[in-house]
């Protein structure tokens, strides 16, 4: 089997425009690099800057009129209903912040660029660093650039074999030059801009550059950076907002001298140590013909993809570059991945680049567990636990219920009121509820008693405000009302298109999940049996999930007809993937009906958004289809994503970079119901390969090496449970162990 170490998204040109551009982050900062010769361009972030402030959004007529809002809806007259949520149930101001980016630096370099040979451009996923090659006059000039967690810096090396080869001048703007409050230089080798945002609420913060060389001249004129006669430079960036600290500018002047102190060598090694430790925890390999290929540029190989050329090495490349993503933009002490990770560019970026919560959040941290990157799923419990408070506000004021709820966005400040003015979507109060099932997901991947016990409370909260908030229908059902199927609409037998219902699929599915999860965390902690009883006892009474008139998976609480059958969320197939209520074996019925669900929404076009194809990859895994998913795999790679790998809604949201890493595990490796499936979607081209480091429920590590499509052997390294039940194909084997132990099982051991 041929080694395949080419994990490099390369180009041989310059970035013609931001989606070119190559990212780096270490979960506060980010930066996109261009690569341009003389002008340089780096695109920066800094994860807490965002607009204004926390507010107080909840409507307070809400309560008033949540009764004749409920009793519209159940006697079928929706439309009225819709019309009154929507100044009933709309928060007031209806719109949260959004993230903002730092801004630009500007690097003009004393070049003639005509004059440039030899260019590449790459990132280098191995070391997470962007490097940047070219020839002039037969010299060499190398810039690498990469952005360090231990030192909460962005570091850029510029080196020339010619003595007195560099010469440039550095300056930070924002956009069109505008929304900066102060800037200028601190002394000769730093410069800054600063923004006030003022008020009580609002942040502050700034963005500083230092440079330093050890034979050239650096001094600053105004608010500009200049660097002569040098072969070798390097620049040091950071950031801080009030968000954090009060003494934001000190903190950041300090942060740069601490970096500065240590030299570019040791800034290196500790970022190569740190960032290796996460990264190389996974290998994944597919044998392949077209080695040729690997040394071509990624736009080129995306290219010949779109011919029906074939590439196996991309999908490796793929999905180690969303475990970069991951550990770049998601690491703990910073914010969670948003809607683009860190790297946003827009001063009003597409839906405000901010937490989607009916499903792009969610995505973001598929990956997390299984690609065994569990400390990049740390920032969203602290975003949860920091919803709680704002979320007992919106569920007493607008609900009069108790505990903490969430509608389909939230912000920084953890914002729980509803989102915007747009039915389909806003009057969804499930949010917290579907967040809080990766407190167990955590739980069930790292074994961590501590960590449970301390987020149990938040999970019952999120139960506490669904038992309060669910009513009785006219059958004797418990259900949630009002609320939606995110963001699908449906017909009435009269005609009218309507989004607000009760009971929608999902929603029953997120209440099993959440509820039954609790019952086990309390078994596990040995605590509060007396609410897990009442937890089964309402379980009872929920809805059934149906099957409608096509087959499929019916998604709302009548078989109503669908306003767009290829609608891009999917969100009744959620007992599929992410959970697994719908399984073969359990409910082989509703197995059926999913694999026509998604076989109707597909023929009518669904899979249009980057993330909503990724979705389609995760469902055909749980279906135990590997053509079908790795078909949807390549129409990804074809259809939405950006010649730098970024997920294409369009615009870019890093989603389905994220949901598409899940799948490609998923389809190596499943792990649920207490049993471990091997190669349970492994497609017919990926004929020889092996994969290392995986994660499975129990804390169990995974490798796994298949040849001619037939499982050569799997190791498995214990977690925190003793003894699994492995499958292969049809067959399911006890491995007996200890935690720590490694044990070796040959494929021949399946007798298949």
């Amino acid at each position: 089997m041929k080694e395949n170490s080419s994990l490099k998204i390369f180009f041989d040109t310059p970035a013609n425009d931001w989606n070119e551009a190559l990212p780096i982050g270490n979960g506060r900062l980010g930066a996109m690099i261009y690569g341009t010769i003389k002008k340089e361009i780096l695109q920066l972030n800094e994860d807490s800057i965002w607009s204004g402030g926390p507010m107080e959004r909840e409507n307070p007529d809400a309560k008033q009129y949540l009764p004749r809002i409920r009793e519209l809806l159940l006697k079928g007259e929706v439309k009225e209903a819709e019309r009154l949520a929507t100044f009933a149930l709309t928060a007031t101001p209806p719109s949260q912040g959004h993230y903002e980016p730092l801004g630009y630096l500007y690097i003009d370099f004393d070049i003639n660029e005509d004059k440039v040979e030899k260019y590449s451009r790459e990132l280098d996923l191995e070391r997470a660093v962007a490097k940047v090659n070219f020839e002039l006059n037969g010299i060499v000039f190398k810039r690498e650039y990469f952005a360090s967690y231990p030192d909460n810096v962005i570091v850029g090396r510029f080196e020339c074999k010619k003595e007195k080869g560099i010469s440039f001048s550095a300056v930070l703007r924002r956009e069109k030059g505008k929304y900066v409050d102060r800037c200028g230089r601190i002394g000769d080798d730093t410069i800054f801009i600063e923004v006030f945002n003022g008020g009580a609420n609002g942040l502050s913060f700034c963005g500083m550059v230092k440079a330093l060389t050890p034979d050239g001249r650096v001094f600053s004129i105004g608010e500009t950076l200049f660097v002569e006669d040098a072969s070798e430079v390097i620049l040091l960036i950071s950031s801080a907002t009030t968000y954090r600290t009060s003494d934001y500018f000190e903190h950041t002047l300090n942060t740069l001298q601490k970096a500065a102190q240590k030299g570019f060598a040791k800034l290196y090694e500790d970022h190569i140590a740190d960032y290796t430790s996460l990264f190389r925890r996974v290998e994944f390999y597919i044998d392949t013909e077209d080695q040729d290929k690997l040394d071509l540029p990624t736009p080129e190989r995306l290219s010949r993809l779109k011919e029906c050329e074939t590439d196996l090495g991309l999908i490796p490349l793929y999905f180690q570059f969303g475990r970069y993503l991951l550990i770049s933009s998601s690491r703990p002490g910073s914010l969670p991945a948003n809607l683009q990770g860190i790297w946003n560019k827009d001063m009003l970026p597409p839906w405000d680049s901010k937490y989607t919560i009916n499903i792009n959040t969610q995505m973001n941290y598929w990956p997390a567990e299984v690609c065994n990157l569990s400390e990049c799923h740390l920032p969203l419990f602290d975003l949860i636990e920091k919803m709680k408070e704002r979320g007992r506000k919106t569920a007493e004021k607008m609900y009069g219920c108790r505990e903490f709820c969430a509608h389909h966005n939230t912000d920084i400040w953890g914002d729980t009121a509803p989102q915007d003015v747009y039915l389909p979507a806003t009057h969804w109060p499930m949010g917290a509820a579907w967040l809080c099932l990766h407190i167990w997901d955590h739980y069930e991947y790292t074994g961590d008693v501590e960590f449970l016990k301390s987020h149990y409370e938040t999970m019952k909260e999120a139960a506490i405000f669904l038992l309060d908030y669910m009513v009785e229908d006219h059958n004797g059902y418990l259900v949630t009302c009002p609320s939606l199927s995110p963001e699908n609409k449906y017909i009435l037998p009269n005609g009218d298109v309507c989004s607000l219902t009760y009971a929608p699929t999902m929603d029953i599915q997120i209440i099993t999940a959440l509820f039954s999860r609790i019952i086990k965390a309390s078994e596990v902690l040995n605590m509060d049996f007396d609410f897990a009883q009442q937890l089964k006892e309402t379980l009872k009474r929920l809805p059934p999930i149906k099957i409608g008139k096509h087959g499929q998976i019916q998604e709302w609480i009548e078989d109503y007809e669908e306003a767009e059958p290829g609608h891009r969320h999917i969100s009744h197939l959620f007992g599929l993937y992410p959970e697994s209520q719908i399984t073969k074996e359990k409910t082989p019925q509703l197995f059926e009906a999913a694999k026509k669900t998604l076989e109707r929404r597909l023929s009518f076009g669904s899979g249009h958004t980057g993330w909503s194809r990724a979705w389609i990859v995760c469902f055909w895994t749980r279906l135990k289809d590997g053509e079908k998913a790795y078909q949807n795999i390549l129409e990804l790679l074809r259809k939405s994503t950006l010649s730098n790998l970024f997920d294409n809604h369009p615009p870019f949201q890093i989603d389905g970079n994220f949901g598409a890493t899940a799948g490609i595990a998923e389809m190596l490796l499943q792990s649920y119901d207490e049993i471990i499936e091997i190669l349970p979607a492994l497609p017919s081209d990926w004929k020889s390969g092996y994969i290392k480091g995986l994660k499975a429920r129990g804390g169990h590590i995974i490798d796994i090496e298949w040849e001619n499509r037939k499982l050569k052997k799997v190791k498995i390294k214990f977690g925190f449970r003793q003894d699994v039940n492995v499958k292969y194909k049809d067959k399911i084997v006890r491995i007996e162990g200890k935690s720590g132990e490694e044990k070796i099982i040959k494929g021949e051991e399946f007798n298949l």
